[in-house]
């Protein structure tokens, strides 16, 4: 397998000109980290991107910040702690994690139920098409009214459309203080109750989440705040008294609440099991997770309850037709190869929206150098 690494985007140009000029197909990469999601055998090398690294401009004043795609995510937030911001979207990833690779993925985490997600905070971009021409879309300011809105269509692209080279993203000030709530012991409804009810109070909750009970330890339903000090503590005591009669919560803050928080990406479900990401509406998510179970799912929800991570072996149709019946999609994020050469890890796209994505794909990438087998076109009508 050939492994690619230019380290600027004339470099970037020239790989991808290169490949189109002998029919060759490039894998596109960051730190690597999400290589093993989709089909195992693709036809293609690799196009690495990491050596296009290092922040390029950062203005804390403006809350704009602009980096190489291939910056590693931990650089990019220890640079923004330093001046007491943050990317709102809470994007995660294992070490290695680029910041092209989570805006590629569409990453967000947990406060994506209420801050909003990755593409929300993309304001611009530089990329090099399948064509081998390099362009430029958005711009360095939050509000970018010119031409098509890129960027969004950019984010969860995966690598599909074009080879990222550099992003602009809007950041925000760090929480001053953050405390979370934790509700031992409720049953799945109830805990979808609370954290319902508890989305609609004027508690301005950060993020929401259910755990249900495993090996012995109690299910814990989670409500996190943050903002100034005072007025979370005000927003504590609104919860407090508003669930009252479900009991008392216990309070953690510092580094024992991100390390709950950071657990909710699938890492505290069944390590050796096919993992599942299923985005679905969170009022009719609660059906789907006990349909799950009986097939012997085991499952955590984020997004106040519209994200379930579900480790299931097997029974790919009825996780994907559940999801579907709850009103969202289901991706395929982690399973042996022979499992995800026979199961597409993106979820069917309806026959008109496939039609349109491929056109899209088409216009970006004429001759296909960015489709490696890894993503194999699919829709309802196969």
């Amino acid at each position: 397998m050939q492994i690619l690494t230019p380290q600027n985007e004339a470099e970037v140009v020239d790989a991808i000109i290169g490949a189109a000029g002998e029919g060759r197909h490039l894998d596109l990469q960051g730190g690597g980290t999400k290589a093993d999601i989709g089909a195992p055998d693709r036809q293609a090398g690799i196009l690495s991107l990491r050596a296009l690294s290092g922040i390029v401009d950062y203005d804390p004043a403006e809350l704009v910040l602009t980096a190489r795609a291939g910056t590693p995510l931990a650089e990019l937030e220890q640079a923004l702690a330093e001046r007491n911001q943050c990317l709102a979207f809470e994007p995660w990833g294992d070490a290695g994690s680029t910041i092209g690779g989570i805006v590629a993925a569409g990453v967000s985490g947990s406060r994506r139920v209420s801050a909003g997600a990755a593409r929300d905070y993309l304001l611009g971009f530089r990329a090099v098409s399948g064509r081998g021409e390099s362009f430029v879309a958005g711009a360095k300011v939050v509000k970018n009214v010119t031409g098509y809105d890129l960027p969004k269509l950019m984010c969860g692209s995966w690598g599909r459309l074009a080879a990222l080279t550099e992003v602009t993203l809007k950041v925000l000030p760090a929480a001053p203080e953050s405390a979370t709530l934790i509700w031992r012991g409720l049953d799945p409804a109830d805990g979808w109750a609370l954290m319902s009810r508890a989305m609609g109070l004027p508690a301005d909750v950060a993020a929401a989440a259910y755990l249900p009970a495993l090996s012995g330890v109690a299910s814990r339903t989670l409500i996190r705040l943050d903002g100034f000090g005072p007025s979370v503590r005000a927003r504590v005591a609104l919860l407090g008294e508003a669930f009252a009669t479900v009991g008392a919560a216990e309070r953690i803050e510092g580094d024992a609440a991100r390390e709950t928080w950071r657990a909710l990406h699938g890492s505290s479900i069944a390590a050796d099991a096919p993992l599942w990401r299923i985005s679905v509406s969170a009022r009719r998510a609660l059906a789907m997770t006990r349909a799950l179970e009986a097939l012997g799912g085991r499952w955590i929800a984020d997004w106040a309850g519209g994200l379930v991570w579900l480790a299931l072996d097997g029974h790919a149709q009825e996780v994907r037709r559940l999801a579907e019946q709850a009103g969202g999609h289901a991706m395929l994020m982690r399973a042996p190869a022979a499992m995800r050469a026979a199961v597409p890890s993106l979820h069917p796209e309806q026959r008109g929206v496939a039609a349109l994505a491929q056109r899209v794909r088409k216009a970006f990438d004429p001759s296909g150098i960015f489709e490696t087998g890894r993503f194999p076109d699919h829709s309802d009508a196969n």
